[in-house]
């Protein structure tokens, strides 16, 4: 299977229970932030897999989607490269508590999927 329970409770706590409010503000200004928040992300994943090229994808994946906030880009072409929309890659209209709760399940659908690729593909290794 490719994405499995434990491993979207592994996303949920290295995202949201181990990520302080110094990686959150500075993740996407810093590679060293950046890399520090990917690290702490993926301890939890040790109970899914052992396997040390799953574990460096999802260290490797988890930190480059937060330092350039990929998911922004990706909605941003998906809603047609609307003018002002980069911020959040949502058209201007689109009331900020909306286009941010978007955002959001749009980048932890990116992890959470590519963690499962990498867990699947790499985990047996």
């Amino acid at each position: 299977m490719l994405i499995t329970a434990n491993q979207i409770l592994c996303h949920l706590i290295g995202d949201y229970l181990f990520q302080n409010t110094w990686m959150a503000m500075n993740k996407v200004n810093s590679w060293f932030v950046a890399a520090v928040h990917a690290t702490v992300y993926t301890i939890p994943f040790l109970i899914v897999t052992q396997a040390p090229a799953a574990l460096a994808f999802i260290l490797g994946t988890h930190c480059i989607i937060d330092r350039f906030r990929l998911a922004r880009y990706v909605m941003w072409a998906v809603n047609g490269f609307k003018q002002g929309a980069l911020a959040t890659g949502y058209p201007e209209q689109t009331p900020p508590w909306l286009s941010t709760w978007l955002l959001i399940i749009v980048d932890n659908t990116f992890h959470i999927t590519l963690n499962g690729v990498g867990i699947y593909l790499l985990g047996n290794l």
